[in-house]
């Protein structure tokens, strides 16, 4: 995908990210965990978690919301942005760290993270694209491929709240 597409991707995505995050952070997540997306070629039922983690070169907190399917006790997300050419900053900075925050509907978790690697992605991949089928075009328009973290919950941790984003991640 080109830089340009991305930009337009973006620029379409970015209001509906932004309420949708609020959404789900007002309402301490009984709102924005199921979110009918048949408009964007998802499910009607689509699941959706919050992602907090620390900017590696701001040191500021940032949530991000993202699709989500469950296998096998695990939570997989893909850093897709869309089928753009490079990483989103959300797996740059959660590379980085030796753990991962995140929520599901009204409970959030402390735990680690990994990536499935040969047999085991292309499993987790399938799975997951069957969950969310747009993420097949998504892979189709670039040439990286587009990489899984698996989330395992450790700890139980107060939900997110919005003021606990430092940072303002732009979409």
């Amino acid at each position: 995908m080109s830089t340009e597409s991305a930009a337009a991707i973006s620029a379409v995505r970015r209001d509906w990210v932004a309420e949708h995050r609020e959404s789900y952070l007002r309402s301490g997540g009984a709102e924005g965990h199921i979110m009918d997306i048949t408009a964007v070629g998802g499910r009607s039922f689509a699941t959706n978690c919050l992602v907090k983690y620390v900017g590696r070169k701001s040191g500021k907190v940032f949530i991000t919301p993202l699709c989500y399917a469950d296998i096998g006790g695990e939570v997989v997300i893909c850093a897709s942005k869309g089928g753009a050419d490079h990483h989103p900053a959300w797996y740059l900075n959660i590379v980085e760290a030796d753990e991962v925050e995140f929520q599901i509907a009204t409970q959030a978790f402390r735990g680690t993270w990994r990536e499935p690697e040969g047999t085991e992605r292309q499993k987790v991949w399938d799975f997951f694209v069957d969950c969310h089928p747009f993420y097949a075009t998504y892979q189709a328009s670039t040439d990286r491929i587009l990489p899984l973290v698996m989330m395992s919950a450790v700890e139980a941790i107060p939900v997110f709240k919005e003021s606990d984003a430092t940072g303002t991640r732009q979409y």
